[in-house]
């Protein structure tokens, strides 16, 4: 994206580790609450877009990369709203204005949350060493 976050973090095995687990109780979630506006296929999307870039974002915000804001808002508000709306009406699937609010809330906590998650540059082993 910009040399912020480098490539080679998406590589780590614990981070994709973590990525597997999250997707696989996002997809867990759609099968279990059965919601129109979400499936398999959102699941994926949403969750792949927030691997890609809250961890990135989340440096922006916090190195003060004022000039790459604007796009780290756009990627956090495409993520959490703009590809649910998107796929949803790709789907035929109609999304109330409710159910719309409460998942650009609930999905901008999880992006949050994994933007947080993924942050470090770290190997697994350095994540748990006390600094003296």
């Amino acid at each position: 994206m910009t040399g912020i976050y480098p490539p080679c973090e998406y590589l780590r095995p614990w981070k994709l580790c973590t990525f597997s687990i999250g997707l696989a109780l996002l997809i867990a979630g759609a099968f279990y609450f059965k919601t129109p506006d979400w499936d398999v296929g959102i699941s994926g999307i949403m969750g792949t877009l927030a691997y890609l870039t809250a961890p990135w974002a989340l440096h922006v915000v916090r190195e003060k990369r004022w000039r790459y804001l604007p796009l780290a808002v756009f990627l956090y508000l495409f993520t959490v709203d703009g590809s649910h709306v998107l796929y949803n009406a790709w789907q035929g699937h109609p999304v109330s204005q409710e159910l719309r609010a409460a998942n650009f809330f609930v999905s901008t906590l999880l992006y949050i949350l994994c933007g947080l998650i993924w942050y470090p540059e770290k190997y697994f082993a350095e994540l748990w060493k006390m600094k003296p």
